[in-house]
């Protein structure tokens, strides 16, 4: 996907944007949980899933991409994508979209973002949906930069949808 040791910051070195692999499900899975946990104020819920299952089952689909950064050898940042059930082939919904919190601000994630717009280009998408946690502010205003819009939030709400015009070459 993109390979470009210049994208890197100027304080960690080689960057570096590929297709995750279904060895690294334990990684994705604990980069997961820190970048989830920071938007729960009451600490993370059990949810009941086998995360690291999960992410071999999502590196496995047939249908589906999922996408990591790695900065100096370490995974930094996962997005996760497919077409949602029901919808056309020119819609894919960005079903995980976690920046390690060690990597918060450093370009990290609107780097996995262009290279999540650029398969998304090629592949002949035109929308791209997601959900977002409604208490997650950091996320949403990342979202709101790079071009995703939705309703605001309304009272007891745990998601918000957001949508975004893929722009063609």
């Amino acid at each position: 996907m993109i390979n470009d040791p210049a994208a890197g910051d100027h304080a960690t070195g080689v960057r570096v944007i590929r297709t995750a692999l279904v060895a690294e499900a334990d990684a994705l899975a604990a980069l997961h949980r820190r970048a989830r946990s920071t938007y729960y104020p009451d600490g993370l819920p059990d949810d009941g899933i086998d995360w690291p299952a999960a992410w071999r089952t999502a590196l496995r689909r047939p249908d589906g991409q999922v996408l990591c950064a790695v900065e100096d050898g370490r995974l930094a940042a996962l997005a996760s994508f497919r077409t949602p059930e029901g919808a056309g082939p020119e819609t894919v919904k960005l079903y995980q979209f976690h920046v390690d919190p060690d990597h918060w601000r450093s370009g990290i994630g609107t780097a996995l973002h262009a290279a999540c717009v650029e398969q998304w280009r090629a592949e002949g998408r035109h929308t791209a949906v997601l959900d977002v946690h409604a208490g997650n502010r950091g996320a949403q205003a990342f979202y709101s930069r790079m071009g995703w819009a939705g309703p605001p939030p309304r009272g007891g709400e745990h998601h918000i949808g957001l949508r975004f015009s893929v722009p063609r070459e």
